[in-house]
């Protein structure tokens, strides 16, 4: 045999491996045959568009089946249009098909919708079928007695499917209960008594209806645990009188710091008005000598007016001397 021709068979045969592969690509012919055992009309040339607009066949394909043999009546164009938006087509099947066993009523346009705005419809069904629990944080209020309480509820919910697209999710349903709670607990006179009926505080949050505007239905509100935190009352109590007591240290230091500086002017004015003594005295030998001068005053005059002088001063230590006497006689009368 030629090497020539050998050569061109094995092009050939290798040529015809790679357009058989590409053929079996976009013309998925085995999938089309699962379709059609499963009485799910979808035409070749549907297949090979889907591959051009860049859509996997087998995702719509199994989907259409699934749902078919579910008995919902859906299309390729419907799943493929979910597909090309972003959606989930698969996990939106499942919902459905869990919706309509439960009899829920979820229509293909409320779970495309649900899936796109970023929830999971899926689940969604499940908490709606069976509800979820949620676990609040320790939640912290002051009843009107001053004493502080911590508690700890469980929010049992389900998911509301006509409120999932725009509703609040989880964090709303805690932010309200929260709230809730401590408005409860804040209206009560004593904070035994919201430990001996703590079941008061689930019936005043339901009546507030939190779950309004949200995605899920609220069916219960049990209180897990309470527990007594500081007393809030009197801290406040002990703060405000210790602010009053540096209010009344800084009003006292004020009039202290007046009183001294009244003191120093007093002492001011004191040594003000000796001066002004001193200086009136200076004067004295002034009008002497000018009474001398004009001869209103004589030297007979001026020795009476100094032995006056002299027995005032004489006078005055007598008396001073006596004073003492007395003084120190009575202190030694006393120690004896």
């Amino acid at each position: 045999m030629d090497p020539n021709s050998s050569l061109f068979l094995l092009i050939a045969a290798f040529l015809g491996i790679v357009v058989l592969f590409i053929f079996l690509y976009f013309v998925p012919v085995g999938l089309w045959i699962t379709a059609i055992f499963s009485n799910v009309r979808v035409g070749l040339l549907e297949l090979v568009g889907m591959r051009f607009r860049k859509v996997p066949p087998s995702v719509i394909v199994n989907s259409l089946i699934t749902a078919t043999k579910a008995g919902l009546h859906l299309t390729t164009g419907d799943l493929e249009t979910h597909y090309l938006a972003g959606g989930n087509v698969p996990n939106v099947i499942r919902a459905l098909i869990s919706a309509d066993k439960a009899n829920i009523s979820l229509s293909f346009k409320q779970a495309t919708a649900i899936d796109l705005a970023g929830r999971d419809v899926f689940e969604a069904v499940q908490i709606s079928v069976n509800p979820k629990v949620i676990n609040t944080p320790n939640v912290a209020a002051v009843a009107a007695d001053g004493i502080q309480l911590i508690a700890k509820a469980r929010v049992t919910v389900r998911a509301n499917i006509a409120q999932l697209v725009g509703g609040a999710g989880e964090d709303t349903i805690l932010a309200r209960v929260g709230e809730g709670i401590v408005t409860s607990i804040g209206s009560a006179a004593t904070h035994k008594s919201v430990l001996e009926n703590p079941d008061k505080i689930s019936k005043l949050v339901l009546q507030r209806g939190l779950d309004a505007g949200t995605a899920f239905e609220i069916l219960s509100i049990d209180i897990a645990d309470i527990d007594v935190g500081a007393n809030i009352g009197a801290k406040l109590q002990i703060d405000q009188a210790s602010a009053d007591l540096k209010v009344a240290e800084a009003k006292a230091e004020e009039r202290r710091a007046m009183a001294v500086a009244l003191e120093q002017e007093m002492k001011a004015r004191n040594v003000e008005m000796r001066a002004k003594v001193i200086e009136a005295e200076a004067e004295v030998p002034k009008a002497l000598a000018e009474a001398f001068r004009s001869g209103q005053l004589g030297v007979m005059d001026y020795y009476r007016m100094e032995n006056i002088k002299s027995d005032t001063s004489m006078r005055d230590s007598i008396a001073n001397s006596d004073k003492d006497s007395k003084d120190s006689g009575s202190g030694k009368s006393e120690k004896k």
